[in-house]
């Protein structure tokens, strides 16, 4: 089977989350919402993406230079969404559907459904997932077989009706289709809903009309759909995403002393045998070596530190500490700031644009700038 292209939905406007910036580049744990699916999309072996934005055309600025970016002139509904990249989508190749707003989605569960696409031969899989509250999200209309009958939308009053809303197995919001059927499809797509709007699951019936397989494959973990709506719905994933972050360096061989107090963005490493003190923050694109202590009560940002640095109770930004450093406590090292080995800068320190040549020692109550 061919590489798949991935098409990320992100043109809806997100008015829920009462905002000027566009939902899809709220950033969770320092990353814009939309890379999230992107770059679990390319892990996954997607040969192409495309981006779906709305007019405004404020999202290509923040997307890697060979993402492709289609435009859906009006809010007209996720099947009008699709509709949009069209003329990008190869009908010989199977196509992925994602929405932007999904930010929990993993390489593993793109390429998981579609290897079950594959296996079933089917001609669209769509992700579900069961959920003991499913107010929101579209219903899954089995067949007796099992196969998928229908999606059902819940958007608004007259959607779905009580039956179809006591149904717990819900759309999840990621698809695979073939290419080729796919366009047909949205070709038949109506505006025969409460909405007046096309909707991308409508595509089932069409598809079934036309004597093609439609399957469902259930997540494993609900959370991996978890959409987002508002801000409430924002903290909600972000501390799925964080718990994650956190899981993953822990099996690294880095010791968090306290997972609830302690935030580290999605961007930065650590070294083996590090140890991460309470409270502590480290955001951006901070890089920090092996045998570190860092904390508690410090942050550091975008900053380089080397191995056996020593961190307590300080702000870092833009700096970095060679091996051996140690800094703190309540010391500031602002952006360029330079500690070479076995530095030291005490407490109450304050270093700007400056080099500390090694095994130099500022001990406290100093400022240094602009100085080597």
């Amino acid at each position: 089977m061919p590489a798949p292209t991935v098409v990320i939905l992100a043109a809806g406007e997100g008015s829920r989350m009462r905002s000027s910036l566009p939902k899809v580049l709220h950033p969770i744990c320092g990353r814009p919402m939309l890379l999230w699916p992107l770059l679990a999309a390319r892990a996954a072996g997607a040969e192409r993406v495309i981006v779906v934005d709305n007019p405004k055309r404020l999202l290509a600025e923040h997307l890697p230079e060979d993402v492709e970016v289609a435009v859906q002139e009006q809010p007209r509904g996720t099947g009008d969404a699709v509709a949009a990249a069209a003329d990008r989508i190869d009908a010989a190749a199977p196509v992925v559907v994602i929405n932007g707003d999904m930010p929990l989605i993993t390489s593993e569960a793109i390429a998981a459904v579609v290897a079950a696409h594959a296996d079933a031969q089917a001609t669209a899989t769509l992700a579900s997932m069961e959920l003991a509250d499913a107010s929101g999200y579209g219903r899954v209309v089995r067949t007796p077989d099992g196969s998928v009958e229908r999606v059902v939308e819940t958007k608004a009053a007259g959607d779905a009706t009580p039956e179809e809303l006591a149904l717990r197995e819900v759309n999840a919001g990621l698809y695979v289709f073939d290419g080729g059927a796919l366009l047909g499809a949205l070709q038949a797509l109506g505006e025969d809903n409460a909405q007046g709007e096309l909707y991308l699951p409508d595509v089932v019936p069409a598809l079934l009309a036309a004597g093609h397989s439609v399957r469902a494959w259930t997540l494993p973990d609900p959370t991996l759909a978890l959409g987002v709506n508002d801000r409430v719905d924002l903290a909600r994933v972000t501390r799925v995403a964080q718990q994650r972050i956190h899981a993953a360096h822990q099996r690294a061989g880095v010791t968090i002393v306290d997972p609830e107090s302690t935030l580290i963005e999605a961007d930065v490493t650590l070294g083996q045998d590090t140890t991460i003190e309470p409270a502590t923050f480290l955001r951006g694109r901070t890089q920090i070596g092996a045998r570190c202590t860092i904390g508690p009560l410090s942050t550091v940002i975008d900053s380089q530190l080397g191995d056996a640095v020593a961190v307590r109770h300080s702000y870092l930004d833009g700096a970095t500490a060679a091996a051996g450093v140690s800094i703190g406590p309540f010391a500031y090292l602002r952006p360029d700031a330079v500690l070479q080995e076995n530095a030291k800068a005490g407490t109450f320190v304050e270093i700007k644009n400056s080099t500390v040549g090694p095994g130099s020692k500022i001990p406290h109550l100093s400022y240094v700038g602009d100085a080597d």
